[in-house]
């Protein structure tokens, strides 16, 4: 039998001169206790006839409150009815603080980003962070009810993001900016939808407990609402005269534009290694001539946390050692790096009378070149790249990663940069191959 009553014990007593009022939950011969909001002074309370180390609420208003509470846990736990044996002390406590409590969506985004950061997984953080700062502008409120993320909120905040927006935030140095954001296109829309049905998802995991019968949030309007089609991503790899170009342009020194030359040609030598890996690898993860590593993206979805072993080559070796545990010096967080490469490489367009190449563009290069002009296999590539196959888990199992078939594809890729001219003259029909 689970029972709940007001307990005030004196040496609880705060510096003020107030002492909180706690519910003490009792169930299973075990106690656990909830906060309320009661404070109260010594003119409020009374000693306890029986118990010398806790006091009785003497304020006839406050005790009114108290008892409506208690009386509302106590209907709670009565509407359990048989599913109360299933639940141990924390259980129950846990469901009484919710069953008073209005789920705040836009405090649950807060800390769900907050625990991605602490794991590390500083991507996800940031792209849920943006969805949950796009709620704020639109509600124009930092408090959301979880039953206001409906059908109709949906089809609103879908029109809201179709439209210029203006938008205040803290900058670098935590002063306000406010800029002019232009409408979002399919792609953008498809990605924050998807990211919010994500965060949603993760608010009913966490406050619905189906085993227990609780089912704090009952509705699910994605089941109403369809997401539209992310586009098709056009196609994001270069060729290797405009790989040339981009090794040998020559940016200013210590410029953005340097800094994404330099990172862009680092990634491409090293199998298209993310910039995110790049501004967490450190001394450590060298070791025999190798950048061994577990890639941040699906580190933590993958039994083998996604590790990878890579050859330094010749060419890779000068700019490991110029920026290899430098980048979280210069940058304080992998957004702020983003943020310098983008410009960067926009900045390495213009110099170049190019358009549209980003950082990322260098790891699907290194899949495109390694598949379609070295004609090495698909899963030789996806192994390049750290890719998982979701279709030959059950032989992963039996087969060892063999790091000297990327080793293979890497050193063929690379060596398209000084190949490449002489094999193009040759399909052209201008100078002959001799056998």
């Amino acid at each position: 039998m689970a029972t709940v009553e007001a307990k005030i014990y004196k040496h609880h007593y705060k510096n003020d001169g107030t002492c909180n009022v706690k519910i003490r939950v009792y169930h299973k011969d075990e106690q656990r206790y909830i906060d309320t909001p009661h404070y109260l002074s010594s003119k409020q309370l009374k000693d306890h006839p029986y118990n010398k180390r806790e006091f009785l609420i003497k304020d006839p208003f406050v005790k009114n409150l108290v008892n409506a509470e208690l009386e509302q846990y106590r209907l709670a736990i009565s509407n359990l009815g048989p599913k109360l044996k299933l639940f141990s002390s924390e259980d129950l406590k846990d469901f009484l603080m919710q069953s008073q409590q209005n789920i705040d969506f836009i405090k649950f985004c807060e800390e769900f980003v907050d625990d991605l950061k602490e794991m590390g997984i500083d991507k996800s953080a940031a792209n849920f962070n943006t969805v949950k700062n796009s709620l704020v502008d639109f509600f124009n409120r930092k408090i959301v009810s979880v039953n206001e993320i409906n059908i109709d909120m949906l089809s609103d905040w879908e029109r809201y993001l179709r439209k210029e927006r203006t938008m205040t935030r803290p900058n670098q140095f935590n002063e306000t900016v406010t800029t002019i954001q232009p409408p979002l296109t399919d792609a953008s829309i498809h990605i924050y939808m998807r990211d919010l049905r994500s965060l949603f998802n993760h608010a009913r995991k966490k406050y619905n407990r189906k085993s227990l019968g609780i089912i704090k949030i009952e509705h699910y309007p994605f089941d109403e609402y369809k997401i539209i089609e992310a586009p098709i991503t056009r196609k994001r790899n270069t060729n290797v005269e405009t790989l040339k170009d981009i090794r040998d342009c020559k940016p200013k020194c210590n410029s953005r534009a340097e800094l994404a030359r330099d990172l862009f040609m680092l990634s491409f030598y090293m199998c298209g290694i993310n910039a995110v890996d790049l501004y967490k690898i450190n001394e450590s993860n060298i070791g025999e001539g190798r950048l061994s590593y577990n890639r941040s993206k699906t580190r933590n979805k993958r039994k083998d946390n996604a590790f990878i072993s890579i050859k330094i080559v010749e060419e890779a070796k000068p700019l490991l050692e110029k920026y290899i545990g430098n980048l979280g010096q210069r940058y304080s967080n992998i957004n702020g790096l983003n943020k310098a490469l983008s410009k960067g490489m926009r900045e390495v367009c213009n110099m170049l009378s190019i358009n549209g190449i980003t950082y990322y563009w260098a790891r699907h290069t290194v899949g495109n070149l390694a598949r379609n002009k070295c004609r090495m296999s698909k899963d030789d590539v996806a192994l390049a790249l750290n890719h998982v196959d979701h279709g030959r888990k059950t032989t992963d199992i039996y087969v060892d990663k063999d790091w000297s078939i990327v080793d293979e594809l890497q050193e063929k890729v690379i060596k398209l940069l000084s190949e490449e001219k002489f094999n193009e003259l040759i399909d052209n029909g201008i100078i002959m191959k001799f056998a």
